[in-house]
């Protein structure tokens, strides 16, 4: 184990992008991802393409992983948050380019229905999707990536009380 640490220790981070979606109730948007049995829940996140800004990143990542479009910004969160795999994971996901993530995290409102949420994409990442409490993300996110989720809770608590 110690030689796949030593090995995939200096890789970089990719670069990538989340998003809250709010629903009018101040409901966080959650799926279950496609490649994870368990029952962990996440938001909508991914990479950002060559030459792309994260806001445009943010939006299209929206739209291929859930079909959603009919959003407003509500705003860009300051900070750069980062996350890394564990061990079991280094050098399965992404191709073994990478050791983690470092997002930029946007918050928006769902102003659609749902019935326009569709995760039956042309290249479907989730399984399931649900409205949930904002107390709840962190109880139900993958524990990797338990300190971003923390992190994005505070931020959130902050604007909608």
């Amino acid at each position: 184990m110690a030689e796949i640490l030593e090995r995939y220790k200096n890789l970089p981070y990719r670069v990538g992008v989340g998003i809250v979606v709010l629903n009018k109730e101040n409901k966080i948007f959650v799926a279950k991802r496609i490649d994870n049995p368990k029952n962990f829940w996440q938001m909508p996140q991914g990479g950002v393409d060559e030459g792309e800004d994260f806001l445009s990143a943010a939006y299209r990542e929206l739209e291929e992983e859930t079909s959603i479009k009919k959003v407003e910004l509500i705003t860009e969160i300051d900070e750069i948050t980062t996350y890394e795999l564990p061990d079991y994971l280094l050098g399965k996901i992404w191709k073994g380019k990478f050791k983690g993530q470092k997002q930029k995290w946007f918050i928006m409102r769902y102003l659609g229905s749902d019935d326009e949420i569709n995760i039956n994409t042309h290249k479907p990442e989730f399984l399931d999707w649900k409205w949930t409490d904002i107390n709840s993300i962190t109880q139900i996110v993958v524990k990797f990536k338990l300190d971003v989720y923390k992190t994005l809770q505070e931020k959130i608590k902050r604007i909608i009380n």
